[in-house]
Order: structure tokens, then C-alpha cells, then sequence
């Protein structure tokens, strides 16, 4: 299955977490949809239009590898709130010190994105019903963090939903989540933009533009 973009595949989304909510009885009222910048943004804004529901951002920031930044060994939020695949970074020979130090590098880039994105710190999330939302998952170190810094602020349930993930991965997610919808389950996947006819990359300038639009900036 391939996307034409971000929008088709929020468009998706939207259809299916829309029967899952009528499935779950889930209350819109109570209901927030929460993005992942950059892409996941797009993607959780017109899902949050098409459902009715509360909108919002979160961010987290995977932890690259020493000799392939692209390759997720982990992932981090804010608050130090973490994921960390263990088999990688043991396979890798990675050592805590080179953890510790990708950690405050990445956590010194949110609180950039913070300051850019968003123009409060609070979030109302206790005792709601939170969908966490992304473009699409490879490793899913971030959406593992995110849902894990979730979960500290009490939410009524916590969903997880997405466009595209590996087979491999979609049991992680199950175990971190009350509820996982994910559109497409590959077996043979090698980065998320390949299931895109256009994955142009989304630039802080597309965010903020979402976030004015939402009087949350």
C-alpha cells in the first residue's frame, strides 16, 4: 500500500479511528488527538478536524547511533521520560556515556521546538482519551518515549495510531498502549517514505503554521 501523501494517509486514519472510536463508545468531548513534529503534526491535525476532537503537539526526539544518526537506538523526551533499545545498543557496543550525552543533545533540540512550537508548557491530558499520532513508524523509539511521558500524566486511555508500521514493531506499540491502530502492517519495510508517492520533508515553518492556526501559538 502507498500513500499520495500525508494527507490521503491522514485521510485514512481518520476513517478508521473513526469506527474504532464508535467500537470503544469513546466520548469526542474527552477526546485529543496528539501529533508528533515534524510530519506527524499534518497528519494529527486533519485527523483531529475529521473526528472533532482536541488538538495537540508532543515532542520527542529519537537518540541516533555514534555511526548512523539515522539509526534510532532510543528515544527521549523533556523530562528525561526515555526508550532505549537494548539489543541495538548492546549489539552496537554503545557505551552509557555516548547515551547520556545524545539524551541532553536531544533534549536541548525539543526545548528548541518547545519554544517554537508551542506558547505554553501545561497540557490538559488527565483523564482524557489521548491518540497519540505520527506519519508513519520505523523503529518507534519516539512514539514508545511520547507514550511513555503520556502515561505519567494520567490519561483515561491511551491510543496509538498511525498510517504505516512494520509487522515487527506493531507488538511494541500493542504493549505500550490501550488501543494501536495502524493502516498498514508491511513485512518487508525499510524507511517509513517509501510507502509515500510524496514524502516531502515538513519544516518548522509548516508547524508553526498549524499551531497559529490552532491558537496554540
Amino acid at each position: 500500500m502507498k500513500f499520495r501523501d500525508r494527507i490521503d494517509a491522514a485521510e485514512i486514519l481518520a476513517e478508521r479511528l473513526t469506527e474504532s472510536f464508535n467500537n470503544l463508545k469513546i466520548n469526542r468531548q474527552e477526546a485529543v488527538i496528539l501529533g508528533i513534529p515534524r510530519g506527524g503534526v499534518i497528519i494529527a491535525d486533519i485527523v483531529a478536524r475529521k473526528l472533532s476532537t482536541g488538538f495537540d503537539i508532543v515532542i520527542g526526539r529519537k537518540l541516533g547511533a555514534p555511526e548512523n544518526k539515522e539509526l534510532a537506538i532510543g528515544a527521549v523526551m523533556e523530562d528525561g521520560t526515555s526508550y532505549i533499545n537494548r539489543y541495538l545498543v548492546n549489539a552496537l557496543l554503545i557505551t552509557q556515556e555516548y547515551i547520556e550525552k545524545e539524551k541532553l543533545e536531544q533534549q536541548n533540540e525539543i526545548k528548541r521546538r518547545k519554544t517554537l512550537y508551542r506558547k505554553t508548557s501545561d497540557y490538559e491530558i488527565e483523564k482524557r482519551v489521548v491518540t497519540l499520532v505520527d506519519d508513519g513508524i520505523a523503529t518507534g523509539a519516539t512514539i514508545i518515549a511520547a507514550a511513555r511521558w503520556i502515561r505519567k500524566q494520567r490519561p483515561k486511555l491511551l491510543l496509538l495510531a498511525v498510517p504505516v508500521a512494520p509487522s515487527q514493531t506493531v507488538h511494541l506499540l500493542r504493549q505500550e498502549a490501550d488501543f494501536t491502530e495502524v493502516v498498514a502492517t508491511p513485512d518487508n519495510f525499510n524507511a517509513v517514505g517509501e510507502f509515500y508517492a510524496n514524502f516531502d520533508p515538513v519544516a518548522d515553518e509548516n508547524v508553526i503554521e498549524v499551531m497559529k492556526k490552532r491558537n496554540l501559538l
